[in-house]
Formats: C-alpha cells, structure tokens, sequence
C-alpha cells in the first residue's frame, strides 16, 4: 500500500502574526514606565531591598532577550532609564547574581477555553563544560554538566504550562506528576501526550488521577499489566489498540503526531541560549523560568493559525 501524500496547510493570519513577530524586539512590550521600581518595607527587621521584585525580573529579561552578560545588561539598562527620561538607578550585577538565586519567576500565560491538551517532553541544556566540535576534535577535557528541562505545553495555545529543571540524571517519567502539579486543579486537563519513556504505572496513575487520558505509546515489548487502577486498565487499552491497528496508525488515530508542537518549543527554548550562565543551581533554575517567561510571552503577542488544504 503507497504511503499517504502529507496534508499541505495554509495561514489563515499571516498580517496578524507577521505584526507579532515585529512586536516581539519592541522593548515598550517589555517596559513599563509605571513599574515600581524601588523595593517597599516589608516591616521585616533588617535592612529594606534597594530594588522591588519587578525591577531584577525584568533586567533578567533583557539579559536573556538579548543574550547579554551581567555587566553589558548594566549598560544597556543604564542607557534605557536614560532614553526613557527616568533617574531610576540600576542594580550592579552582583546585586543581580545575589537576586537572581531567590527570584520567583511567574510564567504568564493565558487560559484555554475548553479542557487542557498537556504536551511533555525535555531537552538538555548546557552548563559547563567544551563545545561539540572542540569535543569532536580534541577530545573532552573534562566532564561536562548538563541541566535538564522538563516542560508541559497547552497544545492549543502553545505556553509553557509546566516547568521543571534538574540534573541531567532525573528521568522523564519521574518528574511528569510535579509537572501536572503545576496545573491548576480547577482546569480539567484532556489528555497527557509523551514517548515512549512515560510508559510507567506512576505516570499513568498522575494522569489518571486528574481525570485525563494518556496518550503515550507503549514499548514494542510491552505485555499487559497487572491490576484494575485506572492507570493500569487506559495502558492496557492503549496497548490493545496498538497491537489491533499497528503503531503507526495508532499514532494517526489517537493524535500522538501533536507532541511535535513541544519539540518545536524545545527548539525556541535553545534559540534563546544553548547554556545557562549561573552558577549555582537556584539561579540557574530562575534563569531558565525567565527564558519560559519571554517565549510565553511571545506567544500571547500572536500565534501561527494554519489550516489543512482540501
């Protein structure tokens, strides 16, 4: 049998984006004049912090929006203040560094009509250690460290839902519940799409335990488990489906191909740097929760609608 020719799509709103993608190198989507800047007391004994919770997050943006290091942040945001006409002062960067390892980062994003379509997947990113080419060449000098990044996407808005970061050791499956954790229990979540590595009891049972349904494919090995949980029996149904229609119509039918969308997001992940610059774990972890922050937000500037050609 031939193999079906692949759809062809079409952009329903290519003004609209194509004016979203101007927007996001506008630093007035960035900036707000009408910040509070100054820290206020808190009424906690000690000494006051000179600058407020809104002033270090944004200049992490701006370092990590531009791919700058801390002293040419300092700069760029000294010129700023100064085109903006305000006599704001600027955190030095070991103000920021120290900052930067007890920041709480927020990941904006905007609410889907309807039940939630979670994608999961996780990339590696650097942290220490030599390129691949000087690798390639030379040889590694000595070990180097990677940071892991688990992240859960809403299929239909494309934000970064769920965010996660650990060491390079940390599975997949172990850390997709802490990711549905982070799901408001007031949003009904759908479906859970991931590979073939969160085929585990303990991720069908997170998924299960949210009312949603998993669609992760099962090992070519895999025989039935089990148990009557609800995890156990919607695996064992998918499991029943793959050998009944074959894995690769399976993955048609139950739509598994949308988990391509997280890959596609992993990709603008490492557009905005291929190695975090921290030192210390809690500011690497914040470091990357901004870079989630910006690609959120470029998101809610304007989204890609396309639509398949008859």
């Amino acid at each position: 049998m031939t193999k079906p020719a692949p759809k062809r799509y079409r952009t329903t709103n290519w003004k609209a984006y194509n004016q979203a993608l101007i927007r996001r190198g506008s630093l007035s989507v960035w900036f707000d004049t009408t910040m509070s800047w100054q820290a206020t007391p808190q009424g906690k004994r000690g000494r006051t912090q000179t600058y407020s919770d809104a002033a270090i997050p944004f200049c992490l943006t701006i370092k990590n929006l531009f791919g700058l290091p801390l002293r040419q942040t300092i700069g760029f945001m000294q010129s700023l203040l100064k085109l903006a006409g305000l006599d704001w002062s600027v955190p030095d960067y070991s103000t920021l560094s120290r900052r930067q390892q007890t920041l709480q980062v927020k990941i904006p994003y905007q609410k889907s009509s309807g039940a939630l379509h979670i994608l999961v997947d996780s990339t590696g990113i650097k942290m220490l250690g030599d390129g691949e080419w000087k690798t390639k060449k030379h040889g590694a000098e000595y070990c180097r460290q990677w940071r892991k990044v688990h992240l859960g996407i809403d299929a239909k808005t494309l934000q970064i839902r769920a965010l996660a970061v650990t060491d390079k050791r940390q599975g997949n499956a172990q850390m997709l519940p802490s990711l549905l954790v982070q799901i408001p229990v007031d949003e009904p979540i759908a479906c859970v799409s991931g590979d073939g590595a969160f085929d585990t009891k303990a991720c069908h049972e997170a998924i299960a335990a949210r009312g949603a349904i998993g669609c992760i494919p099962t090992r070519k090995n895999a025989r039935p488990w089990k148990g009557s949980w609800p995890g156990v029996l919607a695996r064992n149904e998918i499991l029943r489906a793959t050998k009944r229609l074959g894995r690769a119509i399976w993955k048609r039918w139950s739509g598994y191909h949308r988990r391509s969308l997280v890959e596609t997001k992993m990709h603008c992940f490492k557009l905005l740097g291929e190695r975090v610059t921290a030192r210390c774990f809690d500011g690497q972890v914040a470091e990357l929760q901004v870079r989630a922050a910006i690609l959120s937000r470029f998101s809610m500037l304007g989204r890609l609608c396309t639509v398949a050609m008859a």
